[in-house]
């Protein structure tokens, strides 16, 4: 099985990436947030700065491109490839409103007929591998058939798929029955994306659908910043079904303590790598709130800490109620707890 962090606009740049490889190896790939090229200029300073080689310290770094007008996506590609990037991803999945208000991301499946134009125009005389990150819809989960007919056209390296549509947001249970049928029809390698929180929900997605080789990662990774490591794990060890429960109770509190140590020097240094960057200590403490929005439902009992957290006026203070987060919060044993999941991925 490989393993993949999905891209989540404001977390998962070069920082947090290269922190969880240092700290959490085991990610196979890594996806840019996307990049959104335009006729003024191709990279933002901000783009530029994620992509480039000397920035990123990970295994593998596939850059993400939202378009959806063919010379655009032509263009940033010859701008990757000066970087050294042999592979790109096209996303077909953000379900934002302004995303979609331009008929960008998920709203671009609206126009099948205009999709299957623009995928003929950039695999035209292409020198990289192209990669589809989409939803199967907009708004009836059957559109996924129309559109795999589409993908099924191209010669894309691999298709990862998130069987929600774009009106069902993050919200809801993702079609596994539509993923199955999907799965069964690509011609070309499939990546499941949707929903994978816990070592429980992977372990339930690979009984049903052995048949897939690899999965992306997204909230639950923010949440648990050890969880692709775990999985790397299992499957390593050959851990399934409910041995997976008592793989969790049984770690040492050993074990336990370290997991918490790393995350508490992985959290201080994306931190002060922020304020290095930013060099402002509240753009940065912003940052690290917003990856708090996930990582606070790994710890039990926390609500009267990140309250103070979130209430941080300056660095010290911050570091301050970090620390006593830390040193007074018990890991939750095995998975993170069950959450209200901020509405991104």
């Amino acid at each position: 099985m490989k393993f993949y962090l999905a891209p989540l606009e404001g977390v998962t740049g070069f920082i947090f990436r290269n922190t969880l490889e240092k700290y959490f190896p085991g990610t196979d790939r890594y996806f840019t947030p996307f990049i959104v090229p335009n006729q003024k200029r191709v990279l933002r300073t901000k783009e530029e700065r994620d992509v480039l080689p000397g920035n990123n310290h990970v295994k593998s770094l596939i850059p993400q491109i939202l378009t959806n007008d063919a010379e655009q996506f032509k263009d940033a590609v010859r701008a990757l490839r000066e970087y050294g990037y042999e592979e790109v991803n096209l996303n077909l999945g953000c379900p934002s409103g302004t995303v979609v208000s331009h008929g960008k991301g998920a709203g671009f499946l609206a126009f099948p007929e205009k999709l299957d134009r623009f995928l003929d125009r950039i695999f035209q005389e292409n020198d990289v591998k192209i990669s589809v990150k989409t939803r199967i819809g907009i708004e009836d989960p059957a559109e996924a058939y129309g559109l795999m007919e589409i993908y099924n056209k191209y010669p894309l390296s691999e298709l990862i798929i998130h069987p929600r549509t774009r009106q069902e947001y993050y919200r809801g249970t993702p079609h596994l029955d539509i993923f199955g049928e999907l799965l069964e029809r690509s011609r070309v390698p499939v990546c499941y994306n949707g929903n994978l929180l816990t070592v429980e929900d992977y372990e339930r997605l690979r009984r049903r659908f052995p048949k897939v080789e690899a999965v992306m990662l997204g909230r639950g990774v923010i949440a648990n910043p050890g969880l692709i490591q775990e999985l790397a794990h299992l499957e390593a060890e050959g851990v399934q079904g409910a041995d997976q429960q008592e793989y969790g109770r049984s770690k040492t509190a050993t074990e336990k303590a370290e997991k918490k140590e790393n995350m508490h020097r992985f959290h201080d240094e994306i931190f002060e790598q922020y304020r290095e960057v930013f060099r402002d200590d509240k753009n940065a403490m912003l940052h690290m709130k917003e990856v708090w929005a996930y990582m606070i439902h790994s710890f039990v009992d926390a609500e009267k800490y990140i309250k103070r957290i979130r209430k941080s006026k300056s660095a010290p203070e911050y570091r301050m109620e970090v620390d006593r987060l830390f040193q007074e919060c018990e890991l939750c044993t095995g998975s993170p707890l069950r959450w209200a999941l901020p509405q991104k991925q």
